[in-house]
């Protein structure tokens, strides 16, 4: 039996069957090889109610072809075991694949069984309309999973824990220091750098990560790209070990995929992009905190005054004049401050130097004298501006990356031979991640898959998944993705971790002159 043959039979085998082929001899396994020469992602949606069933739709689908799991990454509804989805899933992919299994507020992605694009954001109450309705009955409200799976020929692929001592107070800085160079000497040992391609992030719900992700994106190179959920709950799986280590908690976990220093030049070169549309826009003055006051260890009550103006604001008026001038309406509009941070970062004794960034806080209320917000790490002297929430700025900034990403489109086909269109230098998107704020529903909206379509209509059956979550980040200096616009980065504000935002990470491949 010739080669081609071989390569014909193989490439239509699943995953499982393909392995077992590749064992047989040196010719079949040189043959497997050669047909996952390329990078692959593969993803898949289940909303059966059953947890079994659902697992298996989704395990199926993703290994109905060939491909060599590097990482995997579930989201599943809350109303599923978390424990029972992380071990099927990592018994099913083996032992040797980095595996993060999320609980989250919705799954993104495209049916199992259907083929149909999902956006289901499982709603808490019973305020749902009949477009929603059959994900959010009491039978299947929070039940369904999301699964992604990916391979990458050329990178070396791990999740790199932030653990906690349960027995011993350790600083918050020491813990982020300790994670950062985690990640760092990974890198360096996979690599001939110190800073990874990508880094996939999950924080839990109960760690502050606005310091945790300030310290990565002053440490890391600006190429490198950093996407996730900064408030989840998650178990993680390393080709090393998992997070049952007794005396420890998990805070973190980063799926770090870093370039490997033995990748072959024939495997072409993979590129990782990353775009977001926001949904909240800045109103009224420019203000600057007095004094703060952190209680309870999660809200700062803060004081205020305008520049050039030395008297203290009343925080309850200012609220509600800002409040009037949007027609603020609490049940549909969240309002923020966005706090400029400059702030000097540093690893242990190695100085990072100076970073400038935008932390988004949620405002709960005020007094005569305060603002009091949701979070920590407001400090006197930081400026801040007032933000809030809006449908339409959502929808124009969806229309906005949806034109980004058709920047990554190829061009049209002509009547070449097919064999062209994967000779050398020719960039083929081949999957996606979408991280979306659990407010950006169909309701919001007022129409279905808005958070989806930039990715799904651009890249029509790329396969892609994504959840809602309650804390975006998204990070990338220079955007990847062209920009008509350019700023001077030195005047700019970065700013990682969003609010009412859908983050986009999208993998292409430039074939090698090699690869046929």
């Amino acid at each position: 039996m010739n080669d081609d043959i071989l390569h014909n039979i193989f490439r239509r085998l699943p995953a499982r069957s393909f392995a077992a082929a590749a064992c047989v001899s040196k010719t079949w396994n040189s043959t497997c090889n050669r047909i996952l020469r390329r990078p692959k992602f593969a993803s898949a949606v289940s909303l059966n109610p059953s947890l079994h069933v659902a697992v298996e739709e989704v395990v199926h689908k993703v290994l109905s072809e060939p491909i060599r799991p590097q990482f995997a990454i579930a989201c599943v509804g809350v109303e599923f075991s978390l424990e029972v989805v992380h071990h099927l899933i990592t018994e099913a992919l083996g032992s040797r694949t980095p595996v993060i299994t999320n609980a989250a507020r919705g799954i993104i992605g495209v049916d199992a069984l259907t083929d149909e694009v999902k956006e289901v954001k499982w709603e808490l109450s019973g305020d749902y309309d009949v477009e929603t309705q059959d994900y959010n009955s009491i039978f299947n409200r929070n039940r369904g999973i999301v699964l992604a799976v990916g391979f990458l020929p050329g990178f070396k692929v791990d999740a790199i824990s932030l653990l906690r001592s349960i027995k011993f107070q350790v600083s918050e800085v020491a813990v982020a220091d300790k994670f950062v160079m985690d990640i760092r000497d990974y890198t360096a040992s996979v690599s001939d750098f110190t800073s990874p391609s990508c880094i996939i992030l999950f924080g839990d719900q109960h760690e502050d990560m606005k310091p945790i992700i300030a310290k990565l994106d002053s440490a890391m190179a600006e190429e490198t790209v950093i996407v996730g959920d900064a408030c989840g709950c998650f178990l993680s799986k390393s080709r090393r070990t998992t997070n049952e280590i007794n005396g420890f908690s998990l805070g973190a976990v980063a799926l770090v995929i870093a370039r490997d220093k033995n990748n072959p030049e024939a495997v072409g070169e993979t590129i990782f992009h990353f775009t977001s549309s926001t949904g909240t826009i800045p109103f009224g003055p420019e203000l600057k905190a007095v004094s703060t006051s952190v209680r309870g260890s999660k809200f700062t009550w803060l004081s205020a005054f305008m520049e050039g103006d030395d008297e203290i604001l009343h925080g309850q008026s200012i609220l509600k004049d800002l409040q009037e001038e949007i027609e603020y309406d609490d049940l549909e509009t969240d309002m923020f401050i966005g706090v400029t941070q400059n702030r000097k970062q540093s690893i242990g004794s190695q100085s990072l130097g100076p970073s400038k960034s935008l932390a988004m806080y949620k405002v709960l209320g005020g007094d005569q004298q305060y603002f009091v917000v949701d979070g920590v790490g407001i400090r006197p002297g930081d400026s801040f501006l007032f933000y809030h929430s809006d449908s339409e700025t959502a929808s124009s900034s969806s229309s906005i990356a949806f034109e980004d990403l058709a920047t990554l489109n190829p061009p049209p086909k002509t009547n070449a031979a097919p064999s062209s269109v994967f000779a050398a230098g020719k960039s083929e998107v081949f999957g996606g991640l979408i991280f979306s704020c659990h407010s950006r529903g169909q309701a919001y909206f007022g129409r279905p898959n808005v958070n989806s379509s930039p990715f799904s209509l651009n890249f029509p059956g790329v396969p892609f998944a994504g959840m809602f979550c309650a804390g975006e980040i998204g990070r990338a200096v220079s955007r990847s993705i062209p920009d008509e616009e350019e700023v001077d980065e030195d005047d700019s504000v970065r700013r990682c971790l969003h609010v009412y935002s859908t983050v986009y990470l999208v993998l292409s491949h430039i074939n090698g002159g090699g690869e046929g």
